[in-house]
């Protein structure tokens, strides 16, 4: 009961922005006023290239994609799109995501957090974490009108080591936080769905990622912080993971983050397969294999 009221409670603290919360297709902001962690760029900063590649993002929102009422399984998905900190691939890492897990009677969240390629903006972790705690309290503050039972989390690439993240770090908290209803919801996933993720900031870390993420010099301390197979615990959530041994970014960041939600006693599902790169979100048509995975997937969520 108090779940319920404290989701209503940010539900009708949210309308005026909403302007009607379920069917609104288009970008909401994720936080009233600017985004905390980094001041906001100037206006028309923002850029949409090829594919629907967004870069230099200049206010974090969500798109959201309400499940259609009699389909509803009651579970919920938060969508990272991936593109190594620095753009992110919103159309086949985000929207298609999205649209497929509508057609199983899935709500979905699609997250646009700040990311840039210029370090003048300062998106360095935190920032991009700060966005994705406020998108999942966002979509879990609609729990009453979604029908929602359970918010997960969604990442490819990039945005899968943002997912688990998510994951293995959700009792973090910041002085940033706490500004309203929204915040005072848990950032806690109830499962993780990490598609061809980074996961290490190591030694197989891709680096690009890891530049934009923590800077030229990260310190060895929050290299250890910010790789995920480190920071997994009995409370992480369920986890699926998806790799190809072809992968430009190391299958081995899977095989490690299972490894230690093994060690964890924390459920997993584990696919690696022999070939199919990286970056290919839904389009397997011709891969072989791997062209399964959407399957093992629907199955996975419906167990």
């Amino acid at each position: 009961m108090m779940r319920r009221i404290q989701c209503l409670v940010g539900v009708l603290a949210w309308l005026p922005i909403f302007g009607g919360l379920v069917g609104a297709e288009e970008w909401k902001p994720l936080w009233r006023g600017d985004a905390p962690g980094a001041a906001r760029p100037a206006e028309g900063s923002e850029q949409v290239g090829e594919g629907g590649r967004h870069r230099d993002i200049e206010q974090p929102a969500y798109f959201l994609y309400p499940a259609p009422e009699e389909k509803r399984t009651g579970q919920g998905v938060v969508i990272f799109p991936g593109g190594g900190y620095t753009i992110l691939a919103m159309n086949h890492e985000g929207h298609d995501y999205a649209k497929w897990l509508n057609e199983r009677g899935i709500s979905a969240m699609v997250v646009k957090y700040r990311v840039s390629g210029n370090d003048g903006f300062g998106y360095r972790y935190p920032v991009p974490y700060l966005d994705a705690r406020r998108a999942i309290r966002t979509m879990r503050s609609m729990a009453d009108a979604l029908d929602l039972e359970s918010v997960g989390v969604m990442g490819s690439s990039a945005g899968g080591h943002l997912a688990s993240v998510c994951a293995t770090r959700f009792a973090d908290r910041f002085e940033e936080e706490g500004g309203d209803a929204i915040d005072a919801l848990s950032c806690r996933p109830d499962f993780a769905i990490l598609i061809y993720p980074v996961i290490s900031m190591g030694e197989i870390a891709h680096g690009g990622s890891r530049r934009r993420l923590l800077g030229p010099s990260p310190s060895p301390e929050m290299l250890d912080k910010l790789s995920s197979e480190k920071q997994v615990t009995g409370a992480t959530p369920p986890c699926f993971l998806l790799t190809t041994a072809d992968d430009m970014v190391d299958c081995r960041n899977s095989l490690r983050f299972a490894d230690a939600c093994k060690a964890n006693g924390v459920p997993v599902a584990l696919h690696l397969f022999e070939k199919g790169g990286h970056g290919y979100g839904m389009n397997v048509a011709g891969k072989g294999p791997l062209a399964a995975w959407p399957e093992l997937l629907e199955a996975w969520l419906k167990r």
